[in-house]
């Protein structure tokens, strides 16, 4: 059967990235050239010594579980992510400027990989310790489960989105990937570790993770902006019955978080507390139904204005001290 579009599409030559059909998919891995950076151009050295104090000086057992809690969920599911994108969605995504974003957004998730790897060997954590926990935290565990048993239609070798019952399990997968992990399940562990580099403890890792966000919010303007067009290319698929799984879904990821979030800070602590933190991730989530053209369902005031600072003001360095990590190259700059 001929096909055409975005996705498996017969009448596309995959080499042949010129003419572009989707020009937002370009901007997308423009985008991610300008943000590019590497862990190491981060110093961990006030990091190091903060960790290091057991007085009152130092981080308290709640800011110290925060932390661990937030690498160990991050530290795998960025390997999730990434196999995700590597051997499902760029087999099934043909089109040439789509497939180009794709790659870049596989290298990406191996810088945040990295990432985790250089937090832990520059606090001397153990990394069974960190790296174990989506078993052995039933929070993080159940976060993971979710999103393995959300996306498993694109897994398998013998799937192909051959027919409208097909293409719909491809963006329902596509939704949990996208929406759900990237788009909901990181936010709540940005909200927390930039929440205490507001207050100038662990700077290191937070500047990372401002990184990880920055990146991380073009990945799921991509990822929307797939879904969206899959959606617009195949209209039979957005049926009432499929939207309304999919927003029982979105609800069902919003409560895990919420537990996660009181696990990973059951007491709060200085400048920040639980209850805000699910607020937020509550306001997220209608924005994700927004974007997909779904009605809001909680109507949560952001408590985290500054979060949309952090995305979108530039982070200044000074030229002489440390490696420039936000470039623009003169193909990009607007006069």
């Amino acid at each position: 059967m001929e096909k055409k579009g975005i996705i498996n599409n017969s009448t596309t030559d995959p080499n042949k990235i010129l003419p572009m059909r989707y020009k937002w998919a370009r901007e997308h891995y423009k985008a991610g050239v300008n943000n590019n950076w590497t862990p190491e151009e981060v110093s961990m050295q006030l990091d190091i010594e903060l960790w290091k104090k057991q007085d009152e000086s130092g981080l308290s057992e709640a800011e110290r579980r925060m932390v661990l809690w937030n690498l160990g969920f991050f530290s795998t599911a960025e390997s999730l992510t990434a196999n995700n994108i590597v051997l499902a969605v760029y087999n099934h995504v043909t089109n040439p400027e789509s497939r180009q974003y794709l790659l870049r957004q596989a290298y990406e998730e191996a810088i945040h990989t990295d990432t985790f790897i250089y937090c832990c060997d520059s606090l001397g954590l153990d990394p069974d310790e960190i790296y174990n926990m989506y078993e052995t935290i039933p929070s993080i565990k159940e976060k993971d489960d979710f999103v393995i048993n959300f996306t498993q239609s694109v897994l398998d070798p013998n799937f192909k989105t051959d027919s409208t019952e097909n293409i719909q399990k491809f963006v329902h997968d596509l939704i949990g990937f996208y929406v759900i992990m990237e788009g909901i399940f990181f936010y709540a562990g940005f909200a927390m570790i930039l929440s205490m580099k507001r207050q100038n403890k662990m700077v290191g890792v937070g500047e990372q993770f401002q990184y990880i966000l920055r990146d991380e919010s073009v990945h799921l303007a991509f990822g929307i902006d797939l879904i969206n067009t899959i959606k617009e290319e195949n209209p039979e698929i957005w049926t009432e019955e499929f939207q309304t799984d999919i927003i029982e879904k979105i609800k069902r990821a919003v409560e895990l978080e919420k537990l996660y979030v009181d696990d990973a800070m059951p007491q709060g602590f200085l400048g920040l507390n639980p209850q805000t933190v699910k607020d937020y991730v509550e306001h997220v989530a209608d924005r994700r139904f927004e974007r997909l053209g779904l009605p809001k369902f909680y109507n949560t005031e952001n408590p985290f204005p500054w979060m949309s600072e952090i995305i979108d003001v530039s982070k200044e360095k000074n030229f002489f001290e440390t490696k420039v990590t936000e470039y623009k190259n003169s193909g990009s700059l607007e006069w």
